[in-house]
């Protein structure tokens, strides 16, 4: 019998959140709101974590600049510390190549990296899912408690569509969802609204699409600046609120 899902229990013990930042399609911003959210809760004084899920397509690092990085060990890996939040990726492993797993290879990872990295006490643990409902998303409802699902869309019938479905999934497996975030809004829309209010979930944010975005990738303090972090900052706070 695999010993380590009885471990990823005792390595979440001390953190009083878990939220996964999720969506149904990718290039939606997923990562862009999972890293930014991550840092303005750091900024509030909170102890946060950050978790790149995506396996297939970990970008965290890129987001937030950090390189040269790599968790130390102690009984399990300790994720090191990067602008006030403790980060753990699998770029640590895998470098630049890509990381092309299937199957039980993504649960046997998953697994792994959840029972290996020790957290100690956080406020808050931000998943950066892999896109849509997975072998990945299936597994880690299984393995954690107290999950909580934000789920991430854009201003497309398309990805409102298979939103909906995943949310529906959620409902299904009886995974609290904490609210729906539209990212990249250009136009208000008043049938967007509509089709967004049809969710049967707190609307957090509709967030405008910001140029500056991809010009302050990679540095922090720029990212925090531009019209996209505060937006998020904005959801952060009330995330945060007593």
């Amino acid at each position: 019998m695999d010993p380590r899902p009885g471990i990823v229990g005792r390595r979440l013990e001390g953190v009083k959140r878990i939220l996964a930042v999720s969506g149904g399609k990718g290039g939606i911003g997923k990562s862009s709101i999972a890293s930014v959210l991550a840092l303005q809760l750091a900024g509030h004084g909170l102890k946060v974590g950050l978790l790149d899920l995506d396996f297939s397509g970990p970008s965290d690092h890129v987001l937030l600049g950090a390189v040269g990085l790599f968790p130390g060990e102690d009984k399990g890996l300790i994720p090191p510390e990067f602008h006030g939040l403790k980060f753990m990726s699998i770029v640590y492993f895998s470098g630049n190549n890509p990381t092309a797993l299937r199957g039980q290879d993504i649960s046997n990872a998953i697994i792994e990296m959840l029972a290996v990295t020790i957290w100690d006490d956080l406020d808050y643990l931000i998943m950066d899912m892999p896109p849509g409902i997975s072998d990945a998303t299936l597994d880690v409802v299984r393995l954690i408690d107290r999950l909580e699902y934000l789920v991430v869309t854009i201003p497309s019938r398309m990805a409102r569509e298979v939103a909906r479905k995943e949310l529906r999934v959620l409902q299904e497996l009886s995974i609290p969802v904490v609210g729906v975030i539209e990212n990249m809004r250009r136009v208000k829309d008043p049938a967007t609204d509509s089709d967004l209010e049809v969710f049967g979930v707190p609307v957090l944010g509709r967030i405008k699409f910001d140029g500056a975005l991809e010009d302050a990738l990679g540095d922090p303090g720029r990212l925090l600046q531009t019209r996209f972090a505060k937006a998020v900052g904005r959801m952060a706070r009330n995330l945060s609120a007593p």
